[in-house]
């Protein structure tokens, strides 16, 4: 009997699909490892709270790297490593492989836009003596979780001489920060009662910014007063917010969460947890057979629109440009590479089990997780990559010994989301996503497990290795 159940297990190990939990699967030394790389992610998140500071902040990390400006046209050599800043809100990073571009480039693609709350053209005015900024949110998220917290804002302004001012306000100890009020308890009887998505409106969302009149009596003193201190730090003038780019985004910095540190607590893990891996897998692979990439593209929690986004030609300018300066069909390379969409997934969460089906969810601590479709009810929306290109990834990843796992979006029907592999399909390349687990995902402080973030950075380096 116990010779049998033994050919049995033997058998259910054999044919049976189990998942690994990290901690299990990894030694102490990648655990290690894990741990250590988290500390440089974590300065990274802090960097870059919007996509023009990871612009700046990924440029940083490359030409530390060696890496230098592309301007298209110009002359390349195997080896080479170059980036294209594209408008200081999206970037190309490559590094040309020994072998013809014709059997195609390896890249990957994240995005470092994150849900927010932006400013109005005319966002200031005053009233009942406190000084407010009107905004528009930007992405998906839950308007309720934005009021009573700190805020800080961030962006740049382009002044009426053309001159361009960056602006940093909340982030630094000796700041002020700006907040979002919301009722108290004993007078919300009536909200309370709402939907959680009509409690707060969105022309609700309105930063308080000060209090003081510039002088006693003075109609309309505290908005003087804001815009007399915008002017004497900035040269700002009321004007000057209709060519400004600014943003409200949480001051919480980058964290470890719980007794054992082992996960990290951020804003704006979707998808700079990706985003990170993508440049540090790039910069980590020395002399590659193809030519690899890393794509950094603005836009996606709005739709992937506009020249920064996902859907501007320019990402794959950069590509056809390398063909034409090596003599060969674009087409041709296009058809000839890979991708991975390097996006976030929904980790299934505990608290909240009835929103996912386990056994086609992603946990939290099982590894960089890959998703062969998202879009919404019938698989709309999504890009569904090929089995065989599916197959592909998994056997690389087994062949590296990276944990990896895979989820789809939620159930069915319950919702839905997208990603960039949609865009990047329609060039006729194969494209499959690949990313961590997040819990909380679009909130303003999400949370993911150092050690997924690691097998991402390893699964990276393993595919522009391949």
């Amino acid at each position: 009997m116990s010779e049998t159940k033994s050919q049995a297990q033997l058998l259910k190990e054999q044919l049976f699909y189990k998942a690994q939990n990290t901690y299990n699967a990894l030694s102490d030394e990648d655990i290690s490892a894990a741990y250590d790389y988290a500390e440089g992610y974590k300065k990274y998140l802090d960097a870059g709270k919007i996509e023009r500071e990871c612009v700046k902040e990924s440029i940083k990390m490359l030409e530390a790297d060696g890496f230098t400006p592309y301007t298209f046209g110009m002359p390349v050599t195997a080896g080479g490593k170059y980036y294209y800043n594209n408008r200081g809100k999206g970037l190309s990073a490559f590094v040309i492989g020994t072998e013809s571009i014709e059997n195609g480039v390896y890249f990957a693609a994240s995005h470092i836009d994150s849900p927010r709350v932006d400013l109005k053209a005319h966002p200031l005015y005053e009233a009942d003596g406190l000084g407010y900024l009107k905004t528009h949110y930007y992405g998906g998220i839950k308007k309720y979780q934005w009021t009573a917290i700190p805020l800080a804002l961030h962006g740049s302004v382009v002044k009426a001489d053309g001159s361009v001012v960056d602006i940093v306000i909340g982030e630094d100890d000796s700041d002020p920060v700006f907040y979002i009020d919301d009722l108290l308890p004993h007078l919300a009887a009536d909200q309370m009662k709402k939907p959680m998505k009509d409690a707060i409106a969105g022309e609700q969302l309105n930063i308080l910014s000060g209090s003081k009149p510039f002088e006693r009596n003075l109609p309309e003193g505290v908005k003087l007063n804001i815009m007399k201190i915008l002017y004497d730090k900035y040269g700002m003038t009321e004007a000057d917010f209709i060519s400004a780019e600014i943003a409200a985004v949480p001051t919480f910095k980058a964290r470890d969460v719980g007794f054992d540190r082992s996960l990290i607590g951020s804003y704006g893990h979707d998808d700079r947890v990706c985003a990170y891996p993508s440049l540090t897998a790039l910069m980590a692979v020395k002399n590659p057979q193809h030519t690899i990439m890393a794509i950094l593209a603005d836009k996606e929690e709005v739709g992937s629109d506009g020249n920064t986004g996902m859907q501007s030609v320019m990402y794959f300018d950069v590509i056809n440009d390398l063909a034409r300066t090596f003599g060969v069909s674009d087409i041709v390379v296009r058809a000839n590479s890979k991708c991975l969409s390097s996006d976030v997934n929904a980790a299934f969460d505990p608290n909240f089990p009835e929103v996912s089906e386990r056994r086609n969810s992603c946990f939290v601590n099982n590894g960089v997780v890959i998703t062969k479709y998202t879009g919404a009810k019938g698989k709309s929306g999504t890009n569904d990559a090929s089995a065989e290109f599916a197959g592909y990834i998994r056997n690389l990843l087994d062949a590296k010994g990276i944990v990896w796992q895979t989820s789809e979006l939620g159930k069915i029907d319950q919702g839905g989301g997208g990603t960039v592999a949609k865009y990047i399909a329609k060039h006729n390349i194969d494209v499959i996503d690949l990313g961590v687990p997040v819990l909380s995902m679009h909130a303003p402080y999400e949370v993911v497990s150092k050690t997924d973030v690691y097998m991402v950075h390893k699964a990276l380096v393993a595919f522009f290795g391949a």
